[in-house]
């Protein structure tokens, strides 16, 4: 990894981390993983072969590090923290950069760093009437990436009926091609979309037992 790329990354990550708020319900009990439970399709793009991680807790709904409308279980390991709205000098440096992306507004992200693993973030369209589908071609489209080889599938999420995307995203910073996965579901009138990928220091393996186990656990949060 060259020396622009390594700065890429730790700036992106250090970013996050200042936004990032204090809390996870780590300790809260896990709730069943529902959704299909057996692979549909292995390897390339979907790896339905990866299976979820072990639980470790819940979060999601009023008054959690994560405050959407559902509630899903949490990788052991991984911790819930609720991501701000950026302010003064540090809102005038990096504006909406790490807080929008095509018509979504980030609400939380789930950290595995410290379990081996990358993030899980979870957006909320920012139109309550947007479909899965449009908003996950705004999310793909919105990160100022080339997308490509974009496919889509109608799933089972927890209790919920739900729009998954996969697509090849490249960097023209740093040139770099990155596999991308995301889910979206509506609840309570507000579209979600649940998006991990692969980067530079994380592969597929990092990333998809936690997204896996958190889609498929989707409930109604409280």
């Amino acid at each position: 990894m060259d020396t622009r790329t390594r700065f890429a990354v730790s700036a992106a990550a250090l970013t996050l981390g200042l936004l990032a708020g204090c809390g996870d319900d780590a300790d809260a009990p896990a709730g069943p993983a529902a959704g299909s439970p057996a692979p549909q399709a292995t390897g390339e793009p979907w790896y339905d072969e990866v299976a979820p991680a072990s639980p470790g807790g819940t979060t999601g709904g009023t008054g959690s590090p994560c405050p959407v409308p559902v509630s899903f279980p949490l990788a052991d390991g991984w911790t819930a923290k609720a991501i701000e709205p950026p302010k003064g000098e540090l809102a005038e440096l990096v504006g909406e950069a790490f807080t929008k992306r095509g018509g979504t507004t980030v609400r939380c992200e789930v950290d595995g760093r410290s379990a081996g693993g990358g993030f899980l973030r979870i957006w909320a369209a920012d139109s309550p009437t947007v479909t899965p589908r449009v908003a996950l071609e705004g999310f793909a489209a919105g990160a100022g990436e080339t997308v490509a080889g974009a496919q889509f599938r109608d799933v089972r999420a927890g209790g919920f009926d739900a729009t998954e995307m996969t697509w090849i995203a490249t960097n023209p910073l740093v040139e770099e091609e990155s596999r991308n996965w995301a889910l979206a579901v509506q609840s309570a009138g507000q579209t979600l979309v649940f998006a991990v990928n692969e980067g530079l220091i994380t592969e597929r393996t990092d990333v998809l037992p936690a997204y896996r186990l958190a889609v498929r656990g989707l409930a109604k949060g409280e």
